[in-house]
């Protein structure tokens, strides 16, 4: 039985999280996956086995119609978030935030805008041409990637059964083939609330999760992977071809240049877990806030945008640092054992033994760490 970080008693950090602990604590993100798991045994291109997904994160029920302000980072860009440029230029976003393999961006992307101009017809006509966010982690050490298994139909099921509430972690959507530490992880989420000048704001993060060596791990600052790497004997990635995306959402009144900035200390959330950013593997992080909205249509140009000051950001920048951490710590602790394409093995994180680590690891440093 799998559970989260928190359901073990152990927490990050020092600011109380939402309700579901997820980036749909945001109020108006909505999430969903589509999930591909089929056959084992030897890989034969074009069959499998196929262990690979779709994520969608919608940041409103009508993000074409209701802009909203976003920006991106790239910590290391041996990875993709197509129409990130597009991001960084306007400081806007009018799509969902597609996650998927990476050999499946082109057909997500070519998805996504199927989607959008039947949902919106005057898409390309009376209105602009779109430009959908995919972001991609490389899962071929578990899935036959240059099958690209991904359909037009998975898209939309992710797209479409998009809800609010708890977020299903681990091995699913665009995490059903990913490793972490020479783990089984995927998707990962986590939140907190952070009160700033007598207002209370959230903080959401989701990641995609695909990155480093065990040896690297570290949970709250405890060696973890270090203790654990004795006890693993199976073959493991011979290059750390991994890559992590991560989804920031909140309800900050920021501007694109601040989301940036955020973008920026989620990379360090990404290091307390043991990421080097290596060669291989891709560090991107995009941002967006609900609370300022752009219309597509407006008989005005100009717009009043409400701002929380620069002065005012440090505690959200220390959140987000917080819930990257533990959307990682999540997604691994959710994720089960898998075997994949030719055999290749991706164990599960144990959890008993990651809790007496972090049980004897705050000990021996004075700190109760179980809650």
């Amino acid at each position: 039985m799998r559970a989260r970080l928190r359901e073990l008693g152990f927490s990050i950090g020092r600011f109380p999280v939402g309700p579901y602990n997820a980036i749909t604590d945001v109020a108006g993100v909505r999430v969903g996956h589509s999930t591909l798991i089929e056959g084992e045994g030897p890989l034969e291109v074009g069959k499998g086995p196929v262990r690979t997904g779709v994520t969608a994160i919608l940041p409103n029920s009508s993000v074409f119609d209701n802009r909203v302000v976003a920006g991106g980072f790239v910590l290391n860009g041996a990875g993709e978030v197509s129409g990130i440029t597009q991001v960084q230029e306007w400081g806007l976003m009018e799509t969902p935030i597609l996650l998927t393999n990476t050999m499946a961006v082109g057909k997500v992307s070519d998805a996504a805008v199927k989607w959008m101009t039947k949902k919106w017809p005057t898409i390309g006509g009376e209105d602009d041409v779109v430009i959908p966010l995919v972001g991609e982690c490389d899962d071929s050490w578990l899935n036959d990637a240059v099958g690209r298994h991904v359909r037009s139909e998975h898209v939309y099921r992710a797209i479409e059964h998009a809800t609010g509430g708890r977020v299903a972690e681990g091995s699913v959507g665009a995490g059903t083939g990913l490793v972490t530490c020479d783990f089984k992880a995927g998707i990962g989420t986590s939140s907190r609330r952070v009160a700033v000048e007598g207002d209370e704001y959230t903080v959401g993060v989701l990641v995609q999760s695909n990155f480093g060596v065990m040896r690297s791990l570290r949970v709250d600052g405890a060696p973890v992977g270090e203790v654990l790497e004795p006890l693993f004997s199976e073959p493991r990635r011979e290059r750390n071809a991994g890559s992590i995306i991560v989804v920031i959402a909140t309800d900050t009144p920021l501007l694109s240049s601040q989301l940036v900035r955020l973008c920026k200390r989620a990379a360090l959330g990404i290091g307390r877990t043991g990421s080097f950013a290596a060669h291989g593997s891709g560090e991107i992080i995009v941002a967006f806030s609900t609370t300022n909205k752009v219309p597509q249509k407006t008989t005005k140009m100009t717009a009043t945008l409400t701002v929380l000051l620069d002065e005012a950001c440090d505690p959200l920048y220390e959140a987000v640092v917080e819930c990257t951490e533990e959307a990682i710590v999540n997604a691994l602790c959710m994720s089960d054992e898998m075997r994949g394409q030719s055999g290749h093995l991706a164990p599960a994180l144990p959890l008993d033994r990651l809790a007496d680590i972090l049980r004897r690891y705050g000990q021996a440093f004075g700190k109760s760490r179980a809650e």
